[in-house]
């Protein structure tokens, strides 16, 4: 006999299409902005082709005309940096006509520009974030916030009433929230040399010469691995308001089965670190709280 079916199992089940925030499409597949651009450049060359079409030959006007068609597909369909182009573009003409007032490092009297008569100073690139206590409270923009290092869960693996279950709690959640909060998912570059070395260490305490040699294996593996590859790890951060609400956060994602911990201070510094240069290897051992002494120096 077979067992009988949940009755829950099709009750959190919905259909979510992947492109629930692109543009409507109006006709021939192209977005009312597509249609635009094209259409535009269209009825441009054809008011100009009316107005002063007898000044050139009917071949220029041909071939100009493929040449401004061509130009407005491509503004029209190409991406670039996973946005529209015309927009990109639009974005680097902005870039190109704003004034540059910021830049890191002192100030100098050759970068003095004049805005208006009055002279303005470059300043130096200052983050949101005032200060990071040892407990790993952040203040930004006059607000503590926590970081809460998370794990991930699979909910695709579970029936229809443990999703229900674990959507309820991710309800809790964030129904628990007293202040603004960001989920931020990141994938950084995973140093495997660390791994390699301690499976090295550990290999003389094996029982038997087989399992020596494949740690030896496996640990030569990895720093193949390594310098051939890139590989990455997910970081996944919560970033809520107060003390009290982290928490209540950490039991809520736990009880969800995500493994969730308030990231201390020199944690904290390390994931700004990390944010602020995300592609350059993480620092060996803990780094220092922004305002506290440095009483050990690590050598190489």
């Amino acid at each position: 006999m077979s067992p009988k079916p949940d009755a829950t199992d099709g009750l959190y089940r919905a259909r979510v299409p992947a492109n629930v925030n692109e543009p409507d499409r109006i006709a021939f597949g192209l977005t009312f902005r597509q249609l635009a651009i094209i259409g535009g450049a269209g009825l441009g060359g054809f008011g100009l082709h009316r107005t002063v079409g007898h000044l050139l030959a009917p071949v220029f006007w041909i071939v100009g005309g493929v040449i401004v068609f061509a130009l407005a597909v491509v503004v029209a369909l190409g991406r670039r940096d996973g946005l529209p182009l015309d927009v990109w573009l639009r974005h680097g003409f902005a870039l190109s006509r704003s004034p540059r007032t910021l830049a890191p490092g002192a100030a100098r009297a050759s970068t003095v520009a004049v805005v208006a008569g009055q002279p303005a100073v470059p300043a130096p690139l200052r983050s949101p974030v005032t200060s990071v206590t040892p407990a790993g409270v952040l203040t930004s923009e006059g607000t503590d916030k926590v970081l809460i290092a998370c794990g991930t869960t699979n909910i695709h693996l579970r029936t229809g009433g443990e999703q229900g279950a674990l959507l309820d709690g991710f309800g809790r959640f964030l129904n628990s929230l007293t202040g603004p909060a960001q989920i931020v998912v990141a994938a950084q570059r995973h140093d495997l040399t660390p791994y390699a070395h301690a499976t090295v260490d550990h290999a003389p305490r094996l029982p038997h010469p087989a399992l020596q040699a494949a740690a030896d294996d496996y640990a030569q593996f990895l720093l193949d691995l390594d310098s051939e590859r890139d590989p990455l790890r997910r970081q996944v951060l919560a970033v809520v308001t107060g003390a009290h609400t982290a928490e209540g956060a950490v039991r809520a994602l736990s009880g969800l089965g995500v493994e969730a911990t308030a990231l201390d201070g020199p944690a904290v510094a390390a994931a700004l670190a990390a944010a602020v240069d995300p592609f350059s290897p993480p620092v060996p051992g803990p780094r220092a709280v922004p305002g506290t002494p440095i009483t050990l120096r690590s050598t190489p």
